[in-house]
């Protein structure tokens, strides 16, 4: 008898013992940061599927990844300091009910069910998360902890959602188009498509943590005048004598930074379409980068993302409100008309007015803030674009892949300098703002203001 009761005694032993292996096991790959890098490339897939605008696709990103980042907030208050009272009109998310929720769970969950709502191709994500189902049964997670964590997740999506739709983005699909006004000077669509100017109340879409779209706004852009030796006109020479004579690095330079999300070819009476990620898809990407190189753990992957959308989201705003305001001409529009009518720029002009360049602006606000994360001597390979058929690039920092990125468009003729450099300054004290005000990490952040010097380089 007593032998018996020792067996079943050691029996019992051995399976808590497995059951406790197995658990940390699940637990172990459910801390595992891709799974969530893997949720973030699959909308950045699905955000170049469905060809959003460059401002859309940063409300595209915005709001998943604040859903996500503040369920890992919620449970990590130790160290995570929640984005509700730090951006504009968030309150509190819903509180969890059940404790055998996973936090890591519900965020991917909860990433999920707000990104479906913000794309036209939902069976993508639906696709998505049915291969993420079959992962958590590989990963035999109990299915006590993915019930609970969908139905967390699904109350912190309802939440977020509710928020994001009184954004102004939705009153904003009824406003009228723009109409195109005759002088020179001012903004008309270029070929191949002519296509109407996108998003021009973007203005008024609600921004994060900017006081108003136009609490930055850049100095005046120079005055038309085509007259010769007027700034004006030295700098549309400039565009038009350097896209005649570029160097292999600089067509390097301006193909790798393009992120035009639909650029049209046309052969004959035939066209098509390439689809490319957005200027600040390819900064999400520069995160992914980033991240994985810092060896961020799944919280503050999360973190690193919810900080760059933001800042991407109001760079956008800041830029769009100076675009609609000053309607600058493009550089192709005023070289074809008076100088070669056979003219083209290296890249495809995108259908919007030109000052300020919203690369210039997106790129050094998202510098910006992931130099706060990482440090400013943070070199990386950028391997973004490899899936669109360029290579590699590498960088000494955020900030020197943000100035490449900038003079990438006077290398790509649809920019003039000055939109370059006043873009440069105004995604600076973008970037800066939001670095200073938002505070999401208790322990290594510095609220210091950050005062990384402008590059003066000159093309």
């Amino acid at each position: 008898m007593r032998k018996t009761r020792a067996l079943i005694f050691t029996v019992l032993l051995i399976q808590l013992s497995c059951n406790k292996h197995d658990n940390k096991e699940y637990l172990d790959k459910l801390d595992d940061p891709e799974l969530f890098q893997s949720a973030m490339q699959n909308l950045t897939d699905i955000i170049v599927y469905d060809i959003f605008s460059p401002p859309v696709a940063s409300r595209v990103y915005l709001y998943p990844t604040i859903a996500a980042y503040e369920i890992i907030a919620k449970y990590n208050p130790e160290n995570f300091i929640s984005l509700a009272g730090q951006v504009k009109d968030l309150g509190n998310i819903p509180k969890p009910g059940e404790v055998s929720i996973s936090p890591n769970l519900a965020a991917i969950f909860c990433f999920n069910i707000v990104g479906k709502k913000l794309i036209f191709s939902q069976e993508k994500m639906e696709s998505f998360e049915n291969e993420l189902d079959k992962k958590l049964i590989q990963y035999e997670v109990p299915k006590n902890v993915i019930r609970t964590s969908k139905n967390y997740a699904q109350k912190v999506a309802k939440f977020i959602l509710e928020w994001a739709s009184k954004d102004m983005y939705n009153q904003t699909r009824t406003f009228p188009k723009y109409s195109i006004k005759d002088e020179d000077k001012y903004w008309k669509p270029t070929p191949p498509d002519y296509m109407d100017g996108i998003e021009p109340h973007w203005q008024e879409i609600r921004t994060m943590v900017l006081d108003s779209s136009n609490q930055f706004p850049p100095k005046d852009p120079l005055p038309y005048n085509l007259k010769n030796d007027s700034p004006f006109h030295k700098q549309l020479m400039q565009v038009f004598n350097i896209t005649n004579g570029l160097t292999k690095e600089q067509v390097e330079i301006a193909k790798f930074w393009d992120c035009n999300p639909y650029v049209t070819h046309h052969k004959g009476h035939s066209m098509f379409a390439t689809k490319k990620i957005t200027p600040g898809g390819h900064w999400i990407g520069i995160t992914s980068v980033a991240t994985r190189k810092a060896k961020s753990s799944f919280a503050d992957t999360i973190n690193a993302y919810a900080n760059v959308s933001i800042a991407l989201f109001d760079a956008f705003i800041s830029c769009w409100d100076e675009k609609w305001r000053t309607l600058v001409v493009r550089p192709e529009t005023l070289i074809n008309e008076y100088y070669d009518e056979e003219w083209l720029p290296l890249l495809q002009t995108p259908p919007f007015p030109e000052y300020t360049s919203g690369h210039s602006v997106i790129s050094r606000a998202a510098a910006v803030t992931l130099t706060k994360i990482y440090g400013d001597n943070f070199s990386f390979i950028d391997t973004t674009e490899i899936a669109y058929g360029l290579p590699e690039r590498s960088y000494k920092s955020f900030i020197h892949a943000s100035e490449e990125a900038a003079i990438s468009r006077l290398y790509g003729g649809i920019h003039y300098m000055m939109a370059i450099t006043e873009g440069v300054a105004q995604g600076q004290k973008v970037g800066s703002y939001i670095a200073n005000r938002l505070q999401t990490k208790k322990s290594s952040e510095s609220l210091l203001t950050l005062n990384i010097k402008i590059s003066e380089k000159k093309p």
